[in-house]
């Protein structure tokens, strides 16, 4: 099933949580307030996300929890200007103002919860070398830098805002990386994982895909303080 086929069972069920949110007290009879806290606002979005923003095994979703903020901020962002095409969080950011986009950016990165284990166990050998091999060296004959080279040794996201990639579904990160080839997604100029994704074969994304959702989080999983060394190419959505 593709995500744009589960989309409108998604946005009801999310639509549903916020109403359950707001009346759960008064449909329990009693006289208090739901209290006004990020937790408590931020419940609807456990319907794609999961709990707390772990995400969910289902392979569309990605975990918010603990990613950088300046990454999830820039994300919301990418919603609201069109940048980043999907309906469900077009339909809940586009009338939310920066300073609350922050709010929320910064709510998601302080939790530091427990990964799940790994989505993908018994790959091939070749898929799961082929892989690593694009993670941690790249394919300079094609002009394809390692993934490690921005998003840190230990693959769990550089601060302020490039992300982890550890912990993600597998679908989720071979959608991702199809959306970035076909212009679905777009992110600030210059545009670096666009030029990344159009560099990569089929074949390249489904190994990096399967290879990074093998891989338990062992290391941090916080984001790390700095880069190593500047960036292999620019990006738009990494201040300098």
């Amino acid at each position: 099933m593709t995500a744009s086929a589960i989309l409108p069972s998604l946005l009801r069920r999310a639509v549903a949580a916020i109403g359950m949110a707001a009346a759960s007290p008064a449909m329990a009879g009693s006289p208090s307030t739901v209290p006004d806290t990020m937790a408590q606002r931020m419940q609807p979005c456990s319907a794609c996300h999961g709990k707390e923003g772990r995400a969910t095994q289902q392979g569309f979703f990605p975990r918010i929890a603990g990613k950088p903020a300046g990454y999830l901020y820039n994300q919301l962002d990418n919603f609201r200007s069109g940048r980043r095409a999907y309906p469900t969080m077009t339909y809940f950011v586009e009338q939310m103002s920066d300073d609350y986009l922050h709010e929320i950016a910064d709510y998601f990165a302080a939790l530091d919860l427990p990964y799940a284990a790994p989505q993908t166990v018994g790959a091939p050998a070749d898929e799961i070398a082929r892989g690593e091999a694009l993670v941690r060296q790249g394919d300079a004959a094609h002009g394809i830098p390692a993934c490690v080279q921005c998003h840190g040794a230990a693959m769990t996201g550089v601060l302020p805002a490039i992300p982890g990639l550890l912990g993600l579904p597998r679908g989720y990160l071979v959608e991702q990386f199809g959306a970035w080839r076909t212009g679905q997604r777009k992110a600030r100029a210059p545009d670096c994982m666009a030029q990344v994704a159009t560099s990569l074969t089929s074949a390249d994304i489904t190994a990096v895909a399967t290879w990074l959702s093998s891989q338990p989080v062992v290391a941090g999983p916080a984001a790390a303080d700095t880069l190593a060394r500047p960036l292999p190419i620019a990006c738009g959505s990494v201040p300098p």
